[in-house]
């Protein structure tokens, strides 16, 4: 299936473009070419999957939801809720609005039909999920724009709740001017959202993009440009790690979420220029 976006994307913004500090609304347009939005789509599936077909549809020990496309959106069954939020029904809605014909599994039914991980396993084995697999990596494209959409939404929600507005507000375009930068902001709100959802804390501490920019440094050292952008992603990385580091020493430690921060580190990492 070729995937025809152009239309929906945009040219890269600067920083002289940015709305007044004191707004809440979102800022002006982040722009990027659709090349290098298959790039970055194409890395997030690699950090999501391991670049395996099978993984576009998984459900994860100790999880009571299936992860399904490159962005590993979560998909709650009927009455299901969790702290983490559900993202996969907005990506369906974003397709279908796209023009995407559906597979027959996301027409039939509007939350996940697998009662549990045993269930989905089980209908894995069977076959059942081949459509679907093959449409979200048909569809990695739009994915990918979906999760660049949520990025050009996320300032004007984080600086609505932020302690430090102005601050973030400078940060997030400082990363997305710099070298790679784009990259790394649209993969981490993926991977760990905006850091606005209250239910989303452990103790009282987030760990989405807002806490990331939050905790970065007041200023970034650098002769040329290259050397600034180094330091800036440099920065970005310690402060996500941080942050996960943050996460995992504030968890219930029945969770077992240490079994994660070496994974979540190596993804950092793929964020230096």
């Amino acid at each position: 299936m070729t995937v025809g976006i152009s239309a929906l994307l945009f040219v890269p913004v600067t920083a002289q473009n940015r709305v007044s500090s004191n707004s809440t609304a979102s800022a002006q347009p982040i722009h990027i070419s659709q090349q290098a939005l298959a790039r970055v789509g194409e890395q997030i599936y690699q950090n999501e999957t391991g670049g395996k077909l099978e993984n576009l549809v998984s459900w994860n020990v100790g999880e009571n939801f299936p992860s399904l496309g490159i962005g590993h959106f979560i998909w709650y069954k009927a009455g299901e809720r969790d702290k983490y939020e559900e993202t996969f029904p907005a990506l369906v809605a974003f397709l279908r609005q796209s023009g995407v014909p559906l597979p027959a599994i996301l027409q039939k039914y509007p939350t996940a039909p697998w009662p549990h991980r045993e269930a989905f396993n089980q209908a894995k084995a069977r076959g059942e999920l081949q459509e679907l697999t093959q449409f979200l990596a048909n569809t990695k494209d739009y994915q990918a724009l979906f999760i660049f959409q949520r990025l050009q939404n996320a300032l004007g929600k984080m600086k609505a709740v932020s302690q430090y507005p102005d601050f973030i507000e400078i940060k997030f375009y400082e990363v997305a001017n710099a070298q790679n930068g784009l990259y790394a902001l649209i993969d981490y709100v993926n991977f760990k959202g905006e850091g606005i959802n209250t239910n989303e804390r452990y103790q009282g501490e987030g760990w989405g993009l807002m806490q990331v920019l939050e905790n970065m440094a007041l200023t970034h050292n650098g002769q040329t440009k290259a050397e600034k952008d180094q330091a800036i992603l440099a920065d970005f990385r310690r402060s996500a790690v941080q942050v996960l580091t943050n996460r995992v020493n504030n968890a219930d430690p029945t969770k077992g979420e240490s079994r994660w921060l070496a994974g979540w580190k190596n993804r950092i990492q793929t964020y230096q220029p």
